[in-house]
């Protein structure tokens, strides 16, 4: 789910405890023999079909085209999760001096997505429980990256925008290279034509889903050495054991072969568990957090640097545009809601929904929520059972934005589109002004960063401020996934 980290936090469903996704690769997983593919450009046209492609979109010059780092976490959503994402991004700014946001995949428990009454149980479950709107779930990622032809028929038919499942595993500098824009399944699939059968050779067709591929980066291997998720916890080069330096290195040099190539999107994809400094049992180390604020402090020098989310990604994709008018791209502006910070209201904004939410306190899966307890565990099969006595609340409408929506008074504080969000964005000039980022994590390129929290914590940073009766099974954040700037997805 896409999240815009300073601004607010929603509450999340699914269990506390979550187990890495793999999600690793170890070589060439496509080919362009096994690919088949075949799309006229002059048939296949933005904004609603695109051609697999290494070229970037638009017919635009690579100098031309910002860099986009897609920066996504596939976690049960809580506070020490968000917490572990801010370490990155809390103090960061993009060139229109924006604070980046990023997606964020979850589910509703340990869920095999492999029906469509899945799928849509989790979407109704999290717009129930949630609070986030049915228009916002907008794209999915496969449990463990595992999807197949069906999977992709079953989100199209549930009108996802997107899927971003498929791996990009052949270096840019490869002419076989299989790191493609994000394209549409109007010809069938491009990428992971080895391992899932029944895509490719123009299946599925799927007129309008777009995938969003996972781009890897490569160790001194090659081809040999590719990393895909949480790539800081791999093995570089051959070793048998990690290493910072050598993991800065390989993602600095894959960073530059993008960047100095056609600028395809490269993507930092995270298990925020694994870099918690507040979850018990996690002992995140102090010198892979810092490495990963350094890749981003260096990259943020470059010039044309974006860190992006996946709905950003693809709204650029959709409407290209030289980065001198980068400003006309809506996504890419800063919203932040006008709430009152004393108004009492439980809308996922700690300082407006303290002592607010509801605590359902199921034995395996207990969670908070703003949207009154259910009689019984949501399930596939009835994703929005009945709310308990005593807790009646009133689920979002279609018409009221989540933080602005009162569940307990059932009324919306605002509608008009005015008053709503505030744009504190930066206009970005035609003549290289405004075109780096800043506010970085750290203190220099090659320099140590610092280790100390440089954001203020959920609820304070302390699990005193969370009942301790509930604590380690609390789950707070922005709930929800599945998708686009919020993304559906996954579950470790």
């Amino acid at each position: 789910m896409m999240l815009g980290l300073t601004y607010y936090a929603l509450l999340a469903l699914g269990p506390l405890l979550v187990f890495a996704q793999d999600g690793g690769i170890s070589g060439a997983i496509s080919s362009p023999q096994a690919a088949g593919y075949s799309c006229d450009p002059a048939r296949c046209q933005l904004p609603n079909c695109n051609c697999a492609s290494t070229n970037p979109p638009g017919g635009l010059k690579p100098e031309d085209v910002p860099q986009f780092i897609v920066f996504t976490a596939d976690d049960a959503v809580q506070s020490y999760t968000l917490d572990a994402i801010n370490q990155f991004l809390a103090q960061r700014k993009n060139p229109n001096g924006c604070q980046p946001k990023m997606t964020y995949f979850t589910s509703l428990s340990y869920t095999n997505y492999t029906l469509v009454t899945e799928i849509n149980g989790n979407l109704i479950a999290l717009n129930a429980l949630a609070g986030i709107p049915m228009t916002a779930m907008k794209g999915f990622r496969a449990p463990f990256l595992n999807y197949t032809a069906d999977t992709l028929k079953l989100l199209y038919k549930s009108r996802f925008t997107y899927d971003s499942s498929a791996t990009a595993a052949v270096p840019v500098t490869d002419p076989d290279t299989d790191a493609y824009w994000p394209y549409t399944l109007d010809n069938g699939m491009a990428n992971n034509c080895l391992t899932v059968p029944g895509t490719c050779q123009g299946e599925p067709k799927l007129p309008g889903l777009w995938e969003i591929p996972m781009y890897a980066f490569f160790d001194n291997a090659g081809a040999a050495g590719p990393h895909l998720m949480d790539p800081w916890l791999d093995n570089a080069n051959g070793a048998n054991r990690p290493n910072d330096t050598a993991t800065l290195e390989y993602m600095m040099k894959t960073f530059n072969d993008h960047y100095n190539g056609n600028r395809q999107p490269i993507g930092l994809y995270t298990h925020p568990i694994h870099l918690s400094r507040t979850y018990p049992g996690v002992n995140a180390q102090n010198s892979t957090i810092d490495m990963i604020n350094i890749f981003l402090d260096w990259a943020q020098e470059q010039q044309n640097v974006w860190i992006v989310s996946n709905e950003q990604l693809l709204d650029w994709v959709r409407h290209p545009v030289p980065v001198s008018q980068l400003g006309s791209i809506s996504s890419l502006k800063c919203s932040s809601p006008e709430v009152d910070p004393s108004t009492r209201i439980c809308n996922g904004i700690p300082q407006n929904q303290e002592d607010l939410l509801s605590y359902c306190g199921f034995p395996d899966f207990p969670f908070f929520t703003c949207y009154g307890c259910p009689q019984f565990l949501p399930t596939i099969d009835n994703p929005n059972p009945p709310q308990q006595e005593g807790q009646t609340r009133f689920r979002l409408p279609t018409n009221c934005s989540t933080p602005f929506w009162d569940p307990i008074a059932g009324k919306c504080l605002c509608k008009s589109n005015v008053c709503a969000f505030d744009d504190d964005s930066r206009p970005i000039g035609p003549n290289g002004a405004n075109l780096t980022g800043g506010g970085t994590g750290g203190v220099g390129a090659f320099k140590s960063a610092p280790t100390a929290a440089s954001f203020t914590p959920f609820y304070n940073g302390g699990t005193a401020s969370i009942p301790k009766e509930i604590w380690p099974t609390v789950v707070l954040g922005f709930a929800g996934a599945l998708i686009g700037a919020l993304g559906m997805i996954t579950r470790l």
